[in-house]
């Protein structure tokens, strides 16, 4: 096989049912991407198990975002150049799933779950900016400003549901985002710069309620004026 093939092979994505196909037990197909959960039982075999995956990912030459707690070790395999999974995923997936398997640690994927967010809005060009401002994200590799997307992969998609034109909405949840004092006076200016509105400063530095060009909430929120309150 030729170096070219080989390449496009590698950029190639991948559909559900050629990935179903390949037979991966421990891992599930969500969201575009590949994910496993282990569970290691405790930090020093996930910690052993993170370090084994890091080798065979050099060897690949290819990568995955590894989240470890204390008894369990979650893993995302996508490939980010091309917006979905490849047979670069695939293969590193199986070799993950040897490596687990040589060191007794059991796969979950019963356990594997996505959380994302989505937001009604007639015009989502109207308060993507606001939301991509307020959130420090980027706007989605694969669906633009359809969805805001958190670039190191870390915080919960937030995408955009299309609906009909509605008055301001009341909202049965908000977002709280918490963010170091420091940076909480930023973070408001670019949310207002991106089209949104000051609701109230009157709890302020502990919170600001602030909106989007539709009227939806959010909190930007520090450690700050919280005496009392645990956080």
């Amino acid at each position: 096989m030729t170096e070219q093939s080989n390449e496009q092979i590698n950029k190639t994505v991948l559909s559900y049912e050629r990935v179903k196909e390949a037979g991966l037990g421990h891992w599930r197909w969500l969201v575009g991407g590949l994910h496993a959960r282990f569970a290691t039982g405790d930090f020093r075999t996930g910690l052993a198990l993170v370090d084994e995956i890091g080798r065979a990912a050099e060897e690949a030459g290819h990568h995955p975002d590894l989240d470890l707690r204390y008894s369990v070790l979650t893993v995302k395999l996508v490939s980010h150049d091309v917006g979905g999974v490849t047979q670069r995923d695939v293969q590193l997936a199986a070799r993950i799933s040897e490596i687990a398997g040589r060191a007794g640690v059991v796969a979950a994927p019963e356990d594997v779950q996505v959380l994302e967010l989505g937001l009604d809005t007639a015009d989502h060009s109207r308060i993507a900016p606001f939301w991509r401002a307020l959130l420090g994200y980027d706007d989605s590799p694969v669906h633009g400003d359809r969805e805001v997307v958190d670039a190191d992969g870390r915080q919960v998609t937030l995408w955009f549901q299309e609906t009909q034109p509605h008055e301001t909405p009341r909202q049965r949840f908000h977002l709280d985002v918490v963010v170091p004092i420091e940076q909480a006076r930023a973070r408001i200016d670019r949310a207002l710069e991106a089209g949104g509105t000051l609701v109230t400063d009157e709890h302020a530095p502990a919170f600001w309620v602030l909106a989007d060009a539709d009227g939806n909430r959010a909190c930007v929120c520090t450690p700050e004026g919280r005496a009392g309150q645990g956080s």
